[in-house]
C-alpha cells in the first residue's frame, strides 16, 4: 500500500512539473498572473509555472502587424464626401499595457483611426486631400502613435491606400484635366509661333543690316574711285602747268588759264570766237610742247 502511495505521489509530482514547464517561442511574450493579479512577463525561453497558482493571462505576439480597414466616408473642408481606405502598421512594445490597457485593442485602433482620419481630412480641401497623401499619412501616424502609447502599442506607419471621390467630382476633374491639357497645347503652339516670328524678324533685320553694309561699302568704293580720278586729273593738270611754266614761263601758264576760260565761255555753242593774238602764240607754244612730249623734235635739214 505504501508502494502504491509513493508511486501515486511521484506521478502527481511528475504531472505538476510537466504542467509547470513552459517554453516561450521567439517574438512572443506571455503575461503571467498569480492569484488573479499581474505577476510578471515571460520573454522567449524556458520558464516554470506553479500550477493552480499561476496562469497565462495573455500571449502577445511582438511581430509587426497591420489593420486593414474598410473604406471610411469622410467630408473635406469644401463639403465633398469621399471614401478613404487606410492601413495601419503597428507593433506591441509593452505586453503588460497591451493586456490591461484596453479591452479590445484592434477595435480601439479601428475607431481611433476612423475619427482621426475624419478630423485630418476635414481640415483639407478636395485638391489638397488628393495631392497630400504623405501629409495625411504623417499626421495620422503621429496622432495614433501618441494615443496608443497607453496601450503598449507603437504605430510604425499609416498608409492611405485609396481615395475615391464621387462620380460627379471625377467627371469634373477629367474635364478640368482635359481643359488644362488643351490650354498647355495652345500655349506651346503660341510659343512656337512667337519663336518663329522672332526668328523671321531677326533674319529680316540681319538682311537689312547686311544690305545697308553692302550699299555703304559700295558708296565708299565709288567715292574712293571718284577721289582717285579727281586726284589723277588734278595731278595731270598740275604737271601740264608745270611743263608750260618751264617752257613759256608763268605768263604763259596764266594765258593758258585764260584760254581755258574762253573755252568754258564758248561751251561749244558759239559759232565764232575771237582769240587774242597772245593766246594764238600760246597755242603755237603748246603745240610745240606737245610735240616734245611725244618724243619728236626739229629735224636737221640737209
Amino acid at each position: 500500500m505504501l508502494y502504491f502511495g509513493l508511486v501515486g505521489l511521484a506521478a502527481f509530482a511528475l504531472a505538476v512539473v510537466t504542467l509547470g514547464v513552459k517554453i516561450v517561442p521567439q517574438s512572443t511574450s506571455w503575461v503571467i498572473e498569480r492569484f488573479g493579479g499581474y505577476y510578471t512577463t515571460w520573454e522567449v525561453g524556458f520558464h516554470i509555472m506553479i500550477p493552480f497558482i499561476d496562469r497565462i493571462a495573455k500571449k502577445v505576439s511582438l511581430k509587426e502587424s497591420l489593420f486593414d480597414y474598410e473604406p471610411q466616408p469622410v467630408i473635406t473642408r469644401d463639403n465633398v464626401t469621399m471614401l478613404v481606405d487606410s492601413v495601419v502598421f503597428y507593433q506591441i512594445v509593452d505586453p503588460k499595457l497591451y493586456a490591461y490597457g484596453v479591452d479590445n485593442p484592434k477595435l480601439a485602433i479601428d475607431k481611433l483611426t476612423t475619427t482621426t482620419l475624419r478630423n485630418v481630412v476635414g481640415e483639407l480641401e478636395l485638391d489638397e486631400t488628393l495631392s497630400s497623401r504623405d501629409t495625411i499619412n504623417g499626421r495620422l501616424r503621429s496622432i495614433l502613435d501618441d494615443a496608443t502609447d497607453a496601450w503598449g502599442i507603437k504605430v510604425n506607419r499609416v498608409e492611405v491606400k485609396n481615395i475615391d471621390p464621387p462620380d460627379t467630382i471625377k467627371d469634373a476633374m477629367e474635364k478640368q484635366m482635359r481643359a488644362e491639357r488643351e490650354r498647355r497645347a495652345a500655349i506651346l503652339a503660341a510659343e512656337g509661333e512667337k519663336q518663329a516670328a522672332i526668328l523671321k524678324a531677326e533674319g529680316d533685320k540681319q538682311a537689312l543690316i547686311l544690305g545697308a553694309e553692302a550699299k555703304k561699302e559700295a558708296a565708299i568704293r565709288e567715292a574712293e574711285g571718284e577721289a582717285a580720278a579727281i586726284t589723277a586729273v588734278q595731278r595731270a593738270t598740275a604737271e601740264g602747268l608745270a611743263m608750260i611754266n618751264s617752257v613759256a614761263g608763268v605768263e604763259g601758264a596764266l594765258k593758258l588759264k585764260s584760254f581755258e576760260a574762253f573755252e568754258k565761255v564758248a561751251d561749244g555753242k558759239a559759232t565764232k570766237i575771237i582769240i587774242p593774238s597772245e593766246l594764238q602764240n600760246l597755242a603755237g607754244i603748246l603745240a610745240g610742247v606737245s610735240v616734245l612730249k611725244s618724243g619728236g623734235g626739229p629735224r636737221d635739214e640737209g
